[in-house]
């Protein structure tokens, strides 16, 4: 799991532009689905047949992108100026390393700070706006940008690498939702490792800017119209006793099952049959209602005549910074949920939302 998040995570693909990571993906799962496309927004469509065609279908979506930037000016020094894909606090984006998608290949560079020697000029409490910073390449003017392959309107992402820290957890960017990515790609081999246990057609989607807007997941279901769905995503812990925390979302303690955030009430049988699966094979999860995030979820359940959905979560510190972190004990927990929910779908067949 850590070699394969590690090689997601590196890719440059922030929203819009998620083309690398789609093809990785692409590379990563085409000789073990059924099916492989990619529909016009860009969302990689990977198909497992059913082994039994009297269970239910089952989408299930994590989002390819992470949030990003986009080369907006070349300025004459050499310099250029951005605009943001997502959403971003301020306050980090200062003295950050980038890396730029460019003609020939990924261009590093920094996000400029104001020297600590010039702080006696300002306001130090001041925080600067994204239009107000600039990204350093090391070039010496315009001309040199464009000879290292620079041009505007090319994405870009933060620079940090995968790392691994403590006993079994990562930190990087962009786990945000290259984490839930890595999850569909390791659900879809143990989905065909494990011919014999009986499930619906599944649909394991890796969908387009999710980070500006769930614009990838709207026009997923009306394709397909899946039974049930499940998003796969990140959710910011509650767990590091800063001021604002309550301890409700724990890094280590097991992906969390949705019951309410901004974009989605879960539908109580998808979150009644995760809860059952957990308890029946000891998968240690954890509840969620956080009202401050929203997944693709969000999108899927009103699309067509409406899909019943739920979220998996996996907790995540720092969430949309270059230093993210998150526990692979939750993600190969989360993936067996996942599992255990599309064996046992076949449960849910006949009931409804009065039925719960």
């Amino acid at each position: 799991m850590y070699q394969l998040l590690k090689e997601l995570c590196e890719l440059v693909g922030p929203s819009g532009f998620e083309q690398d990571v789609q093809r990785y993906i692409r590379d990563k799962v085409v000789d073990q689905a059924d099916s492989v496309e990619v529909d016009a927004l860009g969302n990689l469509i990977v198909k497992l047949n059913a082994t039994d065609t009297s269970m239910p279908s089952v989408l299930l979506a994590a989002h390819a992108d992470e949030i990003g930037f986009i080369v907006k000016k070349i300025e004459p020094n050499g310099t250029l100026r951005f605009e943001l894909l997502g959403g971003f606090d301020s306050r980090i984006l200062h003295a950050q390393s980038v890396k730029i998608k460019g003609v020939d290949g990924y261009v590093d560079g920094v996000i400029g700070t104001l020297s600590t020697h010039y702080m006696k000029w300002d306001d130090p409490k001041r925080i600067a706006n994204h239009r107000e910073l600039y990204i350093d390449i090391g070039a010496a003017n315009a001309e040199e940008v464009l000879e290292m392959g620079v041009r505007v309107g090319q994405p870009i992402s933060y620079g940090s690498e995968l790392k691994r820290v403590g006993r079994n957890r990562v930190v990087g960017k962009a786990l945000d939702d290259r984490a839930g990515c890595a999850m569909l790609i390791e659900l879809i081999s143990l989905l065909k490792d494990n011919p014999d246990r009986l499930h619906g057609d599944v649909y394991c989607v890796f969908t387009v800017q999710e980070e500006v807007g769930l614009r990838g997941a709207s026009v997923l279901s009306p394709a397909f119209k899946p039974d049930f769905a499940l998003a796969i995503d990140t959710t910011p812990t509650s767990d590091t006793y800063d001021v604002l925390m309550t301890g409700t979302r724990t890094l280590g303690a097991g992906p969390c099952i949705k019951i309410a955030d901004k974009s989605l009430i879960a539908h109580p049988l998808v979150t009644g049959l995760l809860e059952r699966v957990a308890e029946e094979k000891a998968i240690p999860v954890q509840t969620e209602i956080f009202m401050g995030i929203g997944t693709d979820a969000g999108a899927i359940h009103m699309t067509s005549t409406g899909v019943s959905s739920g979220v998996i979560s996996i907790p995540s510190r720092y969430t949309h910074s270059p230093v993210e972190v998150v526990d692979l004990d939750d993600l190969e927990n989360g993936v067996k949920l996942a599992a255990e929910f599309i064996f046992h779908a076949g449960e849910l067949v006949g009931k409804n939302f009065l039925d719960t």
